[in-house]
């Protein structure tokens, strides 16, 4: 069985050689946390699904193959760690070839059974397949794999992510019924969207994952479906393409009838491939726009937006197997080396990204805004171009979520810190007191209640009303000299107020 792909992958037609690569030449820089793998089969149950080489009509639930990356401070041997060849039995499970003879592989599926890719099977990871999670909450990244590929095929990315503190979970780009994709249509995009808000579910249930922080990351076809997924779900709140088709495909993801570029308010970042030359265009009918034609990039407003090119990289090299197995293209392809290199840059921009947008690292995002040479790196070996988002207004529902998610604690402080993002922001004084009445009488959060009234007579001390508001929040909760306290300054501002006169003198008797 061979791959039937779409021409966007740039079927190699021409000239080939083979490559001479090893993980220990890739050379990642793994960090602090060893690296845990597991990987299991659940289903979801919402759609049904057909094993195509069962040879039967029989539908089932859909089978969704989780890989999960994970840190872990456990010390295991080296000859505890997985093979090659072991995430090749994840790709063999996932083709529904599970008895495939292992000498096989390289035959059946999609890479040459050469020496070197032979040899490759061998290599020994930095992941290991018993390891106890580590302590505390990590952030979780979703990776959608390339058009019909396995959820492992960039297993070098996701150990070396989860080894400097990521959870990293993963399922197989598969069709909507079975195995098989349609040829990257938007049903092929929308069953592949429902499976990353599958695994958005699934990590739920990891002890270790913080749900406040989670991004994803796509190749290829994944790059178009998680665009998709995050305009549909806010707790997606970074997205990392990796020659993703939403640079090649965007018309495809406007025809989906949840396209909402509104929502994509989160931070972006694309790596491109090096452009496509003229005798590879010709030959596989390639529009020659592609090379620079970047329409979603350019119509990003809400977005901290960045691409970058890197001129050493086809599509394929993108990708851990394609590093490792898949053969050169002589028309088109660099050497090993500066592969490689930038292969380890494009993983380097992928983690700063993140610690930059969800663990609120400085110093990554002063790396993220760097142009390359400021950053040391050679001027031929990648293009950089950013933008910032358009300034937003934010309304107050806007801002009571922000107190919702903080507790309502500390909202003076809330309040300086978002006014320094949004110096029009106004939260009207009717808004407060109302805000305040409703959490107050409800007795699960009426400190809450409390809370939003001491921010509101910060931001309007003249204002009688509200002090008489937290006069009646302190009376309410049975705390009376608070209470006299703002009865008293709600009669200063206005001695007219019959109600804090009634008050003051059913507390005082």
């Amino acid at each position: 069985m061979k791959w039937n792909t779409v021409i966007l992958l740039l079927i190699f037609k021409g000239s080939l050689s083979f490559g001479q690569t090893s993980l220990d030449e890739i050379d990642l820089e793994n960090g602090a946390f060893r690296v845990g793998f597991r990987h299991y089969i659940t289903a979801d149950s919402t759609r049904t699904y057909q094993r195509i080489y069962d040879w039967n009509n029989r539908s089932i639930p859909r089978p969704i193959p989780v890989s999960i990356w994970y840190p872990s401070t456990d010390h295991p041997t080296e000859t505890e760690a997985l093979t090659v060849l072991d995430y090749m039995q994840v790709l063999k499970e996932e083709e529904e070839w599970e008895y495939l003879p292992d000498e096989q592989i390289l035959n059946w599926f999609y890479y040459p059974n050469t020496p070197e890719n032979r040899a490759h099977l061998q290599e020994v990871t930095t992941a290991h397949s018993v390891l106890s999670s580590a302590n505390g909450a990590f952030p979780v990244l979703i990776y959608a794999p390339s058009y019909q590929a396995s959820s492992i095929e960039n297993f070098a990315l996701c150990e070396y992510l989860a080894s400097h503190g990521y959870i990293v979970i993963s399922s197989p780009s598969r069709g909507a019924e079975n195995r098989f994709l349609d040829g990257g249509t938007g049903k092929d995009m929308e069953a592949q969207a429902r499976d990353i808000e599958f695994l958005l579910a699934e990590v739920a249930k990891v002890p270790a994952a913080n749900l406040d922080q989670i991004a994803t990351i796509g190749f290829s076809y994944g790059g178009l479906s998680n665009v998709l997924a995050q305009m549909r779900n806010e707790q997606i709140k970074a997205l990392v393409s990796l020659d993703g088709s939403i640079k090649y495909q965007y018309e495809t993801l406007k025809q989906s009838p949840f396209f909402n570029l509104e929502n994509v308010d989160v931070p972006f970042i694309h790596f491109a491939q090096k452009n496509i030359p003229d005798e590879v265009l010709l030959a596989e009918k390639i529009d020659s726009s592609l090379n620079n034609k970047f329409e979603f990039y350019d119509d990003l407003i809400k977005s901290n937006a960045y691409s970058l090119k890197f001129h050493n990289l086809s599509h394929s090299y993108f990708s851990t197997l394609g590093v490792l197995f898949q053969p050169r293209d002589k028309r088109q392809d660099k050497s090993d080396p500066e592969i490689m290199e930038s292969y380890k840059w494009v993983s380097h921009y992928t983690l700063r990204f993140l610690d930059a947008y969800l663990k609120g690292d400085d110093q990554a995002l002063i790396f993220i805004n760097n142009t390359p040479s400021e950053n040391n790196i050679q001027e031929e070996l990648v293009s950089y171009r950013s933008k910032q988002a358009e300034r937003q207004t934010l309304s107050f529902q806007d801002f009571n979520e922000l107190a919702s998610a903080k507790n309502y604690q500390n909202l003076i402080d809330l309040y300086q810190l978002t006014l320094n993002d949004y110096t029009e922001l106004k939260l009207p004084e009717g808004n407060l007191n109302n805000l305040g009445l409703q959490l107050l009488f409800n007795p699960e959060t009426s400190r809450k209640g409390i809370n939003i009234f001491l921010l509101a007579t910060y931001l309007y001390p003249e204002s009688a009303n509200l002090f008489d508001s937290l006069g009646e929040a302190y009376l309410f909760v049975g705390e009376n000299e608070k209470a006299i306290e703002n009865f008293e300054k709600s009669l200063e501002l206005y001695p007219e107020n019959q109600n804090a006169r009634d008050r003051l003198k059913q507390l005082r008797n």
